[in-house]
């Protein structure tokens, strides 16, 4: 596993809709024993911006996460955060985190994250096409006059 591939999937079950990644968590089977090391806790964190995307940084404000981790029988980790008051979500992310890293990754590569990947690809080309919509073609007539 490289750490490309867990920011990847660690990114992926984050930006998720409320709910989805333990529903399709679920679906898979049974919840592996586990213990907590940290259990869901909701807290926030400040968010910066910058002016034009290049400025000097500036605070924009406080978002609520959620966030959780958990040690597998087997002894694999997983760690979750999650945007808003999602306690099982990040119980569902933090577990499929943990189990990617033995033998049931490719199962849940199958059955969770590909349709999350599906599904957010789905929501990119849904909000490009809305944006593409209202996309304005300026041109510049020659008047002829030199």
């Amino acid at each position: 596993m490289k750490d490309t591939e867990r920011k990847s999937w660690m990114d992926l079950m984050a930006k998720a809709a409320k709910g989805r990644v333990p529903d399709l968590f679920d679906q898979v089977g049974p919840r592996p024993e586990f213990t907590w090391l940290r259990a869901p806790e909701i807290g926030s964190v400040m968010v910066q911006g910058r002016a034009g995307g290049t400025g000097a940084p500036f605070n924009i404000g406080e978002v609520t996460v959620t966030r959780c981790a958990l040690q597998l029988a087997s002894g694999e980790v997983g760690h979750a955060y999650m945007q808003g008051r999602r306690k099982g979500d990040a119980e569902a992310a933090a577990l499929i985190d943990a189990l990617m890293q033995t033998e049931a990754a490719d199962d849940l590569r199958t059955n969770v994250l590909d349709p999350l990947t599906r599904e957010a690809t789905d929501i990119r080309q849904t909000r490009a096409a809305k944006a593409a919509a209202t996309k304005v073609e300026f041109f510049t007539m020659v008047r002829g006059d030199d």
